[in-house]
């Protein structure tokens, strides 16, 4: 099972690097320029780890966690503008991304509208075909891809709680975060094995897991990372 996390993100993505497998590079929506896409393009070249675009609402001042009105065409031109934008700077650096993730709120809204889960699958599969699109698993934004004919790839997550609906707590609420790394690392154990996780209210919820994701901006990232990263490779 692989792990994935989100960088380009003013975190420490340098400690991160070693236990990841995929990563998701901001490409100036909620944050990020050309010279903070460079860099994290060349740890990954240097770690040998799959990049991606992680296009975003274009709200710098919320993070890109508000979801904002737009038309099915204006969120494909944000996801191309982006998406584009980071590609020129893999190019620059002879190489080439592999997947587009949605980054804060318009993941979110994506995974429940069907109408912005096509638009996003549309603008990725008329930037590259080949570009697999990654998002929430069991989401309106997997099945988007799917009927755009892209590669999907369901993500989980390590470092956050679950409503019974497989649908993530919100942020705001208290325990959406899962900080202590033993526990990161037991959900990230039982998602690979695809059995139930623990959801916020004490039930229990399957989720289907073709990526593992881990934030950079959780507390004690790296050693949810390390304790992770353990975890699937050790069982």
């Amino acid at each position: 099972m692989e792990l994935n996390a989100d960088i380009g993100e003013g975190c420490d993505d340098a400690g991160l690097m070693p236990y990841l497998t995929r990563v998701s590079i901001a490409c100036g929506g909620h944050v990020g320029d050309a010279a903070s896409m460079a860099t994290a393009l060349r740890l990954t070249a240097d770690h040998g780890v799959a990049a991606g675009a992680h296009p975003s609402y274009p709200d710098r001042i919320q993070f890109g966690r508000r979801a904002l009105a737009a038309s099915a065409d204006e969120i494909a031109a944000w996801v191309t503008q982006q998406t584009e934008a980071l590609a020129e700077q893999a190019a620059r650096l002879n190489m080439r991304l592999t997947h587009v993730k949605p980054h804060g709120a318009l993941y979110n809204v994506a995974a429940r509208d069907a109408g912005v889960a096509r638009a996003i699958a549309r603008a990725v599969a008329a930037i590259d075909p080949a570009l697999a699109l990654v998002g929430l698993a069991g989401s309106q934004l997997i099945a988007a891809g799917q009927a755009a004919g892209l590669a999907v790839l369901n993500e989980a997550f390590a470092d956050r709680r679950y409503q019974p609906s497989g649908r993530l707590v919100s942020r705001e609420t208290a325990g959406a975060l899962i900080v202590d790394p033993a526990d990161a690392a037991e959900q990230a154990r039982m998602l690979a094995a695809g059995r139930a996780v623990a959801t916020l209210g004490g039930g229990a919820v399957r989720i289907r897991a073709d990526t593992i994701c881990l934030h950079g901006d959780t507390p004690g990232a790296l050693n949810i990372a390390r304790a992770v990263h353990a975890a699937l490779n050790h069982g």
